[in-house]
């Protein structure tokens, strides 16, 4: 991913207002990110936990979500699997982030929601290499396919709140 500035992040949002994207925050060390490591950019907002921002790069520029977490954090009796990376080592939680469609059926209320890592590191997850047995002889090949899987199901997700 390359890297964006704060006005790219914030002139992102498509289902957001300007005032919400206006007061954002960024992600700690926003600064020192390692962009050629993140294929979306996903966190949540310090002071408002229950709000996070996912930042998918395109062909057309950065396309942002402003996503909800459940009220009272993640209670579940079971272990879920996040949706965009699928990783079956994470100890990490996973909630269901909630995005307001863009347009006119998100201001009728509409919404969609998917399961991803509470703290959106799904692009550290899938980066896993996993050991060297007769499923996986080839790591490298392994983590590009997941990367690639990564990607694709973010592209999904984005364009289901847009409403494509």
């Amino acid at each position: 991913m390359q890297k964006l500035s704060a006005q790219q992040i914030r002139s992102s949002f498509i289902n957001a207002s300007r005032s919400e994207a206006a007061k954002l925050n960024l992600p700690a060390g926003f600064d020192a990110l390692d962009w050629e490591n993140l294929d979306f950019l996903g966190w949540r907002d310090a002071k408002m936990p229950l709000r996070g921002y996912l930042i998918l790069p395109g062909p057309g520029g950065p396309t942002g979500l402003l996503l909800r977490a459940p009220e009272g954090g993640a209670k579940k009796n079971r272990a879920v699997l996040c949706e965009l990376c699928r990783d079956i080592h994470s100890k990490d939680d996973v909630l269901l982030w909630v995005a307001k469609r863009a347009g006119q059926s998100g201001r009728n209320g509409n919404t969609v929601g998917t399961l991803v890592c509470a703290d959106f590191l799904c692009c550290r997850n899938v980066r896993v290499a996993p050991p060297v047995n007769d499923i996986n002889p080839d790591p490298e090949v392994t983590v590009a396919r997941q990367v690639d899987a990564l990607i694709t199901r973010t592209v999904q997700f984005v364009a289901r709140v847009r409403g494509d």
